[in-house]
């Protein structure tokens, strides 16, 4: 693997030595359990950059590498970790707690570089925090800045996650999991914190500053943050993102299904996903949109609005079942994750070994009738019906001229958090920005596509890659632009 573009240098370096830079924490004060992967760091090309950060917190494109191409797929990788941090409130924040945070976050900025050699920091509210200001929600404080939807005006962009179609959930009966049978959570965090670099240390030593830990920040004295007594950590997730870590860690912990990883791939299910199609551009997903594109009640100016609501969720991956032989092939798991009809490739003579085809599969539009025509089995690869993934989800997460509708800033986990034997397993962290909670849940309805699979009798082994994931934790948040991003709507209360 080459060594450039976010991809792990393996020259002059023997496999004892890699596996020798993944470290276990074991169960901390925050996490059920978390492994820290310690890739290394990536040769990166220089970045267009800004010295002005943007309003859009997450709008980081143009800090990272440019984008490039393999095998025809244009991607661009994200920094190598990212930590979802979420914490709850000790008590409802004053005018002083909202100074000490803006305070904090820009002395974080002003001692890294808004760079993946730095850290990249988004921070963004759930309802409970919102709850807490005068009147709550409902109040005229709230009420009068919140986004609406434009079709509704009477809902907010920002409304509470609820379960998916195939969630295990009372909500859901008779939805089961073969191997983890674990109910969805809806979270009440108030507040996320995302941090994202290159250099995991980074991350921690920002996070123990904020904590209360340390008093120190890149090596140098920097005093309190003053916020220690304010935020409860109730969880802090791990998320890695490089080319081969997940077979990497699959070899050191000897998965049964470490062979049949793509050693190319920085995703466990062995397909790139970081693709430079498959998201939107960043204003598109904010509350105030873009041109003709504008999903809420926002305009410019708004207190509001280049916010956008992130969706946070928690999911366990089945890959014993994902990789199961000899039925799981190549051309299988391909058609369960793009499109079936017919799917985009067909991968090697032998369909397991390192992952039994090309890692960089291009994620192609084929436009919000796809899903049906695999439905009723016109096309697919083996003459039956079939949802796929990927084109299931096109029924409704595009634009009419194809672009998408979201930011996905997701990515995988090694961890125990929430898996009833304790053992730990492969995660997807799935995290993505929308303009409100509804598009959300109206693509998360779409993926699982259970009208069309109860319409074409389409069978359950043949519904994308819903049997392989449990969601367990869930909450939508929303993210303002950087000007409010400490404590929004405190200071007019």
């Amino acid at each position: 693997m080459s060594g450039v573009h976010g991809g792990i240098d393996r020259r002059g370096m023997t496999r004892r030595t890699l596996l020798q830079r993944a470290v276990t924490l074991g169960v901390g004060a925050s996490t059920l359990g978390a492994l820290e992967v310690l890739g290394l760091p990536p040769e990166r090309a220089a970045a267009a950059g800004s010295r002005r950060l943007p309003e859009i917190q997450f709008d980081i494109e143009k800090h990272l590498a440019p984008a490039f191409k393999v095998d025809g797929v244009k991607v661009r990788f994200a920094p190598v970790y990212t930590t979802f941090a979420t914490f709850t409130l000790s008590r409802a924040p004053t005018l002083a707690d909202r100074s000490a945070l803006a305070t904090a976050l820009a002395r974080v900025e002003a001692t890294y570089p808004f760079a993946p050699s730095g850290v990249f920091t988004t921070i963004a509210y759930g309802i409970p925090y919102f709850e807490q200001l005068p009147g709550g929600m409902s109040g005229e404080l709230v009420a009068s800045h919140m986004p609406r939807l434009a079709g509704e005006p009477s809902r907010c962009a920002l409304e509470e996650a609820v379960p998916g179609p195939t969630d295990v959930s009372p909500a859901n009966p008779g939805v089961t999991k073969q191997r983890f049978e674990v109910p969805v959570a809806i979270e009440s965090n108030d507040v996320l914190l995302t941090l994202r670099s290159d250099s995991l240390a980074v991350i921690d030593e920002i996070l123990a500053w904020l904590s209360g830990e340390t008093e120190q920040l890149a090596g140098v004295a920097t005093g309190p943050s003053q916020l220690a007594g304010l935020l409860t950590a109730t969880s802090r997730r791990l998320m890695f993102n490089q080319r081969g870590l997940p077979r990497l860690i699959a070899e050191e912990h000897e998965l049964p299904y470490t062979e049949t990883l793509n050693p190319e791939s920085n995703m466990w299910m062995g397909f790139v996903d970081q693709q430079v199609g498959s998201s939107g551009p960043p204003p598109i997903v904010t509350f105030a949109g873009k041109g003709v594109v504008r999903l809420t009640t926002a305009l410019p100016g708004d207190y509001f609005d280049d916010g956008s609501v992130m969706h946070l969720s928690h999911l366990i991956q089945d890959l014993e079942q994902f990789y199961a032989r000899p039925g799981e092939t190549y051309e299988r798991r391909v058609a369960e994750t793009f499109s079936s009809a017919p799917p985009p490739k067909t991968g090697n003579a032998d369909q397991f070994t390192d992952g039994g085809g090309p890692a960089f599969v291009r994620n192609e539009y084929l436009g919000t009738t796809a899903a049906e025509r695999e439905a009723r089995g016109s096309g697919t690869f083996d003459g039956q019906p079939h949802i796929g993934h990927t084109t299931a989800l096109q029924r409704t997460s595009r634009t009419a001229t194809g672009v998408p509708l979201h930011i996905r800033a997701d990515g995988p986990g090694y961890d125990t958090l929430d898996v009833p034997d304790g053992s730990a397993q492969p995660k997807l962290h799935f995290s993505i920005f929308v303009p409100t909670a509804e598009q959300f849940a109206t693509m998360r309805r779409s993926q699982a596509s259970l009208d069309l699979a109860q319409r074409f009798s389409v069978p359950q082994a043949n519904l994308g890659l819903e049997r392989f994931i449990t969601a367990t934790r869930r909450q939508n948040f929303l993210v303002p632009p950087r000007r409010n991003r400490a404590f929004p709507l405190l200071e007019l209360a």
